[in-house]
């Protein structure tokens, strides 16, 4: 195999911002498209060079060119698109989350390996540069021990409307899947294990739709601050805590620098320099466990998935 092929399943924000970084990918290149209307898939195809558009998503999953397929329907679609792939032989990158719940992500776990065919959620953050770097200072012990992490992500979504996709309920809506992942999941990255506790206080929009969520995860040994939001803009910083000196990640979703301190003082800074989004990392990871033969990421397991969703169901739960 000389390179991944892939086609790409609805074509809405994300799915253009996924084109855009293709161009840094070495290895891939997008070849298929389809979306909700023939119009928007024609329109994305037209605008990224993409040679071929699909009416619906089985005629592209029955396409024998197409090696792998990027996911980014609402999160609600996500199990029925990530489920027809793998029975189509398709390796996917499905956007986070990859389900609603704990069981549907187990479903896809399930099904990726007793088909033997790739599936990754797409975690971008992960990947990146400088959430790699954060993980090699501690591991250095550069911070010595890890006593807390403090992580919000959030932007307000107004006005309110029950129809708006992240507000909807029938489409997955509310803050926790749509922005709390990505502090859960770094909370994970750090911890590999679920909170002994949890302290929850949550706020509701009109419609029951959680939008607004602050969350102390105790681990026993670390305690993580978490908050996430559609009522307001949130710091959308990490730091990451330990007993001699603290790392923090400006912007860490997105996580172009991080730095090191002890105490105020600045001992150490990194930045990626990069020219693309970032979402290429991810996909370059992916591509290059496909043309390696892989059959799960090293990176985002399918055990991650299932865990980001055992924690959300967790939290939730407190509401």
């Amino acid at each position: 195999m000389s390179g991944i092929r892939w086609g790409v399943i609805s074509t809405g924000r994300i799915a253009h911002q996924f084109a855009q970084d293709m161009a840094h990918v070495e290895g891939g290149r997008i070849v298929a498209a389809t979306s909700r209307t023939v119009t928007n898939a024609q329109a994305f195809a037209e605008e990224h060079k993409v040679e071929t558009v699909y009416a619906t998503v089985e005629a592209l999953l029955a396409d024998g060119d197409i090696d792998a397929v990027y996911v980014a329907t609402p999160h609600t679609v996500h199990l029925e698109n990530s489920l027809a792939a793998v029975a189509a032989g398709k390796a996917v990158l499905c956007e986070k989350p990859i389900t609603t719940c704990t069981a549907d992500a187990e479903r896809i776990a399930q099904a990726a390996r007793d088909s033997s065919v790739y599936v990754m959620e797409a975690m971008w953050t992960w990947f990146l540069p400088a959430i790699r770097t954060a993980l090699e200072w501690i591991e250095a012990g550069r911070i010595g021990r890890l006593e807390q992490i403090k992580v919000d992500f959030g932007f307000p979504k107004r006005p309110y409307s029950p129809d708006m996709r992240v507000y909807d309920a029938r489409l997955g809506g509310g803050v926790l899947l749509e922005m709390g992942i990505y502090p859960v999941a770094l909370s994970w990255l750090l911890m590999r294990r679920q909170p002994e506790a949890l302290h929850v206080v949550s706020r509701h929009a009109p419609n029951g739709v959680e939008d607004d969520v602050n969350a102390i995860l105790d681990y026993g040994d670390v305690v993580a601050t978490i908050g996430t939001s559609f009522r307001c803009k949130l710091q959308n910083w990490a730091y990451l805590i330990g007993e001699d000196g603290y790392i923090a990640i400006p912007d860490f979703w997105r996580a172009p620098e991080c730095r090191l301190y002890e105490l105020d003082t600045l001992k150490d800074k990194f930045e990626d320099g990069r020219e693309s989004i970032g979402l290429n990392f991810e996909t370059q990871a992916v591509v290059d466990d496909l043309l390696a033969g892989k059959t799960e990421s090293s990176i985002v397991s399918l055990n991650d998935s299932i865990e980001f969703q055992r924690t959300m169901e967790s939290i939730r739960a407190e509401f």
